[in-house]
This record gives C-alpha cells, sequence and structure tokens, in this order.
C-alpha cells in the first residue's frame, strides 16, 4: 500500500493534528509502508520526517494559525504524485492542501478519505467571526462530501458533525506513547531545573491562544495563588498569541517554559500534580491523554471530545465550562485528599496503557484497504 497525505499542518509545527499525523508517518515507516506527505514549508524547517513534499507558505490567521496557507505548484505536486502512484489520498485538513488533494484523487481516480480535526463553531466564537459559520460550514460539509469516508477522533465530534448533515463519519481516536509519557521521571531534578519549591505543582499545557478559554485559566491562576499563596507553583507549558498578556498577569507561583517536546514535556506532566485545561473546544484533547499516561490526573471543561477520556471521578473530573468555581472545587479535592490523588494517578496510568498507537493505526489502514477494494482501479494520466 502506497500512501499520500496532504495536510496544512505538519511537524515541526506544535499541535494536535501534526502530532497525529507524525506518529502516523512514524508508524507507517516502521512497517515499511510507503508514503508521501504534501505540506506547508514551515520557518522553522526540520529533517525530522522522511518523504516529505515541503510547499511554500503563510499562517493562515486569524481561524487557525497553526495551519498554513500553501501556494502551491500544480504541476510540482502532479509530477510527485505521478512518480510515488499512491494507492490512497488522506486529506488531513480542508485548507488549500486538502483540495489539493482532493483534485487530484477525483482527477487520478485515486481513492479518497480524510480526517476532521477542528471545532470551528468553537474558533468562529473566540474569534468573534460567528457571522462566518453557515458559509464556513456549508463549505466544510461539501469538502467531506466529496470523500469516502470522513475520521474523526472522539464521540461528541461525530455526534456533532452529524446534527450538521455530514455522512460516512468514522471513529479514528488517538493513542499515546507510553514508553516517553510515564510517571518516572526524577521530580528532584525537575525541580531544581525550574527552581520550584512549593509542594503542589499544578500545569496547563497547549496553546495560549482564546480559543483554548485562557480567561478561565488565569481566573483560576489568580484564585489558587490568592488561596493557597506558596504551597502551589503553576507550570505553564506553551506558547501563542496570549502569552505575552499571560506572563504580565500571572508573575508569581508560576513558571513559563514555552513549548516543550519529548522527555521534556512528559517530565513536566509527571512531575505536576493536576493538570488543568479549561478548553472547551477540543475535537479530542490529546494533552489531556499524555497527562494521563504520566500519571497525573486531569481537571477539563465537560465539552468536545476531551469527555472521551476523562471519566468523571476515575480519570480525572468534567466542570462546566467556564465555571471557575467548580475547577477550584475539584482541584481542592485532589490536593486536600492525598489517597484521593494516589488511586488517580493509578487510574489514569492504566487507563493510558490501553491506548495503544500500533493498534490504532492498524484499524485506520483497515478503513483504507476498504476503501481501496471498493473503488475502481485509479488511472493516472
Amino acid at each position: 500500500m502506497k500512501v499520500a497525505i496532504f495536510t496544512d499542518t505538519f511537524t515541526p509545527a506544535v499541535n494536535g493534528v501534526a502530532k497525529t499525523l507524525n506518529h502516523f508517518t512514524n508508524y507507517l515507516q516502521e512497517q515499511n509502508i510507503s508514503y508521501a506527505v504534501f505540506a506547508p514549508q514551515h520557518p522553522a524547517e526540520d529533517s525530522f520526517v522522511q518523504n516529505i513534499n515541503k510547499i511554500k507558505s503563510i499562517p493562515l490567521k486569524p481561524l487557525y494559525p497553526e495551519c498554513r496557507l500553501a501556494f502551491a505548484n500544480p504541476r510540482f505536486i502532479k509530477e510527485k504524485l505521478f512518480a510515488f502512484q499512491p494507492d490512497i489520498i488522506h486529506v488531513a485538513t480542508p485548507f488549500n492542501m486538502g483540495l489539493y488533494g482532493m483534485y487530484y484523487a477525483k482527477k487520478f481516480n485515486i481513492p479518497l478519505v480524510g480526517s476532521y480535526h477542528i471545532d470551528f463553531d468553537a474558533y468562529l466564537q473566540y474569534y468573534k467571526i460567528e457571522f462566518l459559520s453557515n458559509m464556513l460550514w456549508s463549505y466544510v460539509r461539501w469538502f467531506h462530501s466529496r470523500l469516502q469516508k470522513t475520521f474523526v477522533p472522539s464521540t461528541e465530534t461525530l455526534q456533532q458533525l452529524k446534527k450538521k448533515g455530514f455522512q460516512n463519519l468514522y471513529i479514528w481516536s488517538r493513542g499515546v506513547d507510553c514508553n516517553v509519557f510515564h510517571p518516572f521521571y526524577n521530580e528532584q531534578d525537575f525541580r531544581k531545573k525550574y527552581n520550584i519549591t512549593a509542594p503542589y505543582i499544578l500545569s496547563y499545557v497547549g496553546r495560549l491562544a482564546p480559543e483554548k478559554d485562557i480567561e478561565t485559566l488565569l481566573q483560576i491562576m489568580k484564585r489558587t495563588i490568592q488561596d493557597r499563596k506558596d504551597s502551589v507553583h503553576w507550570l505553564i507549558v506553551g506558547d501563542g498569541p496570549l502569552a505575552s498578556e499571560v506572563k504580565e498577569i500571572i508573575t508569581k507561583n508560576v513558571t513559563y517554559t514555552g513549548y516543550l517536546q519529548g522527555e521534556e514535556l512528559a517530565a513536566a506532566y509527571a512531575v505536576s500534580h493536576v493538570m488543568v485545561f479549561p478548553s472547551a473546544t477540543e475535537t479530542f484533547g490529546n494533552v489531556a491523554l499524555e497527562s494521563l499516561a504520566a500519571g497525573t490526573p486531569v481537571i477539563g471543561a465537560n465539552a468536545g471530545g476531551i469527555k472521551d477520556i476523562i471519566t468523571h471521578e476515575i480519570t480525572g473530573f468534567l466542570c462546566t465550562p467556564k465555571d471557575t468555581d467548580s475547577f477550584l472545587s475539584f482541584i481542592y479535592t485532589l490536593l486536600d485528599g492525598p489517597n484521593l490523588l494516589e488511586t488517580m494517578s493509578e487510574n489514569v496510568r492504566n487507563y493510558a496503557l490501553t491506548k495503544n498507537w500500533d493498534d490504532i493505526f492498524h484499524d485506520l489502514l483497515l478503513h483504507y484497504e476498504n476503501v481501496i477494494h471498493n473503488t475502481q482501479t485509479k488511472m493516472f494520466i
């Protein structure tokens, strides 16, 4: 099988879509399955992944700045695609690169599937451009109607799209590398590196951007520091358009690390007692699953794909979105209940151990084979 992937975001970009596709291409490489990625060139250019065809691009602002608007040369794409001869095309985003993937799949009769990753309603609301909603949903629905299968990361997202008239929907869940994300990192080394002396560490991992409900996060941070003073220390792992504002507002009892990856990121989860994640816009929530793998319970918003990860009172707590008091109540429940925290830490690690990337990608390839089998032979021109 030969797989061509068209996406508007890819490594070294730091977001859930890019991370998932990076895991997937690593898996394909391990399984000796040929693949080719067509993606925008990123300012922090890399050599992390082989078989990438990079396209000149600019950021897609304000809707989804992690994605980049590619200015592709159609002849270049056609030549690369013709040389590769894919058995199936997977479009991961509905923007420019996704449209190129769709066009050539239809032109050459190549089996076509795609995935859905973005809660557009939430993004439009946070960026105050709700007036685009009907037009955007009409376009996205049209885009996905052209695909033989659309893969979504959670039950919540599947139900949302069904209500909007999408068809041929299938769940493609997410996994976590429990060999990297685990509870066994040296806490004292981490504390020494970042000069953290408070007994309790609370963390947030993710973009510092409006759609992540940073406003609620700031209220939670202010209240915990006010209530518990020097007994708590916040670890903010990430960056984004609100980073400067957040750093100006919260100046004590906090460490801002910027983006972390690999073992550095895993250690940040592992040393935290609780990960707080107020975002209500997630189609899945990869950071929540990574936190669970590190043995750290998550207190998150009861909305979106996060509900597929957190089982209330078992692997964390689900709060009414934007309800600061609800978040605070559950944070203090864990900090004041060491036995509960220990039990929940065991629960979350055991849950994460069931989320194996290899099994998830194997199931995706079975879907690919089904689509290929039910499509007439491709004909390159």
